[in-house]
């Protein structure tokens, strides 16, 4: 049985040159969930939001997500346990630290940093410079939600200001969590 794979956006949505877009427009399968409001969002929200996406999938979930998103999984994680057996895996990148003076302000509900460990695979990763998240709270993150650590040199926040494109390194992760052969590059 194949995967339903969700995209988790971020703060602010993810435009139309950031790696999450491309994917969509190239593979089929995969489907972006929308929140209603990306500029101030309420963690209450989103979580209610992708609980409602999850439930309805008739197929296991691979979750990918991007910054703000990898607070709401691990939350959505810790708030459904029973329906966090439904994910298979998840694709955790450029987690930002929402307690950082850096992290922008108009969030509600995303702090603390949930840290407890998810109940299925996961990968995380963080960029050697990218401005919401340090090296050390990014090796927190992953130690806590027990996931695999990959580190991008000089990636910024793994967007399109970050130079990442299409991302190709990261179609091959997600075939580490999915193992559709659709994400395998030749």
């Amino acid at each position: 049985m194949t995967v339903r794979v969700l995209i988790l956006p971020g703060l602010f949505n993810s435009g139309a040159e950031h790696w999450q877009s491309h994917w969509e427009q190239r593979y089929s399968g995969l489907h972006r969930v929308k929140q209603e409001n990306w500029e101030t969002p309420a963690c209450t929200d989103w979580v209610n939001n992708l609980q409602k996406k999850i439930s309805k999938s008739e197929r296991p979930v691979v979750l990918v997500g991007h910054s703000l998103a990898c607070a709401l999984i691990a939350r959505w994680a810790q708030e459904y346990p029973a329906q966090a057996k439904r994910v298979r895996g998840a694709l955790l990148v450029a987690p930002s630290d929402t307690e950082a003076s850096s992290y922008p302000a108009g969030t509600t509900g995303f702090t603390p940093m949930p840290l407890n460990a998810l109940p299925f695979d996961a990968i995380t990763v963080a960029s050697t410079n990218d401005p919401y998240v340090s090296r050390e709270r990014a090796t927190a993150f992953s130690e806590a939600w027990g996931s695999e650590l990959v580190w991008l040199e000089n990636a910024g926040h793994i967007n399109a200001e970050g130079g990442v494109g299409a991302w190709p390194e990261g179609i091959e992760l997600l075939f580490k969590l999915t193992g559709d052969p659709q994400f395998k590059h030749s």
